[in-house]
């Protein structure tokens, strides 16, 4: 008689290490987030790589993407901030891949209007105009993700309503 061998369950604190790992990973952007300079904007232009994409996939896949990329940031961040020891790490890049991504959603698929809401973007991320800064306050990955998706709002809004004043349409 074979027996089958016993599979043993790894300690907590082995899958938990996992877990932080995993969770570091993700939110500096596989990595991009340790740029010595500026990884902000080193993870808006990997955001750029990753929605370019998503934009010609049609309005709806796109918006599920953006979604589950938002809705996955929150404790993915904040578990990432925990391992970090920082409240709002500057390696903590997921936030401007959601940013990015809100601030291109429905944008012309054309490297000029990627540029133009790249730029909005990291504008409204650095400056931060009511309410930006008060949303930073936020608990958790509340207040890591969701000044950088006010700040991609802002910046399709602004996209957007260029569009429409170009199109010249009343």
């Amino acid at each position: 008689m074979v027996r089958a061998p016993i599979r043993r369950r790894a300690p907590a604190t082995t899958i938990s290490m996992m877990r932080d790992r995993f969770s570091v990973w993700w939110a500096t952007g596989l990595g991009v987030g340790w740029s010595p300079r500026a990884p902000g904007t080193m993870g808006s232009l990997v955001a750029l790589a990753l929605w370019w994409p998503a934009g010609s996939w049609g309005l709806r896949l796109y918006a599920v993407l953006l979604a589950a990329a938002i809705i996955i940031g929150v404790p993915v961040t904040a578990r990432a901030a925990r391992v970090l020891g920082r409240q709002d790490p500057p390696m903590v890049v997921w936030d401007e891949v959601a940013g990015m991504g809100v601030a291109l959603f429905a944008v012309p698929h054309q490297v000029l209007w990627f540029a133009v809401a790249f730029g909005l973007f990291r504008l409204f991320d650095i400056v931060k105009p009511f309410p930006i800064a008060r949303l930073e306050a936020l608990p958790g990955g509340y207040g890591i993700m969701f000044d950088d998706v006010w700040a991609g709002l802002y910046a399709a809004l602004l996209v957007h309503g260029g569009l429409w004043m170009a199109s010249g349409t009343p």
